[in-house]
């Protein structure tokens, strides 16, 4: 059976390097043999529907925007349901007043996401910083550019994560579950 899956992109239409226009993303996704593609925004985020284990499906969209679009940009995907669970279990919602500065950086594996775990045992003041089993959760008062725990979690895993704040997940999962009831 089909599952809701949400493909995120990393670095792509970022300033003038790595274009990727939405439409063409869409179709080589359908093409690929996926269903109900939607994207969101203009930062490669994807929502559809397919079988596959979350790595097989993110490898087969690299491989696909390297072959068709020329364009080279680590893939991460992601259940509807896991992406459900870990917005539901954010503990830094009580802290963070800005949705646009809390974010959630998806690791490709929760292997991944494990090796993040000598990073809870730093102070980060007044940003914050929490694990969950796929996700970590990062809280930047002061933005991102700014944010000495962002750089931090790219320095340790690099193309194995990408981050959306807040809003951006919250559509996503929106769009996730419209799917799911369509």
């Amino acid at each position: 059976m089909a599952e809701t899956k949400i493909a995120l992109l990393r670095g792509i239409n970022v300033g003038k390097a790595k274009r990727v226009a939405m439409a063409d993303l869409r179709k080589l996704v359908a093409e690929l043999g996926y269903s109900d593609v939607q994207t969101l925004l203009n930062s490669g985020n994807i929502v559809f529907r397919g079988k596959g284990t979350n790595e097989m499906v993110a490898k087969a969209i690299e491989e696909g925007i390297a072959e068709r679009l020329s364009v080279s940009a680590a893939v991460t995907v992601i259940s509807a349901q896991e992406l459900a669970r870990s917005l539901a279990e954010n503990p830094l919602l009580d802290l963070a007043d800005n949705p646009s500065r809390l974010l959630v950086a998806v690791t490709s594996t929760a292997k991944d996401a494990a090796r993040l775990a000598p990073l809870t045992k730093r102070d980060w003041s007044p940003e914050a910083f929490a694990l969950g089993s796929r996700v970590a959760y990062l809280w930047c008062p002061d933005g991102v550019i700014k944010s000495t725990l962002s750089a931090a979690v790219n320095k340790e895993l690099g193309a194995a994560v990408t981050a959306r704040n807040w809003n951006t997940t919250t559509k996503l999962l929106a769009l996730a579950e419209s799917l799911e009831t369509s």
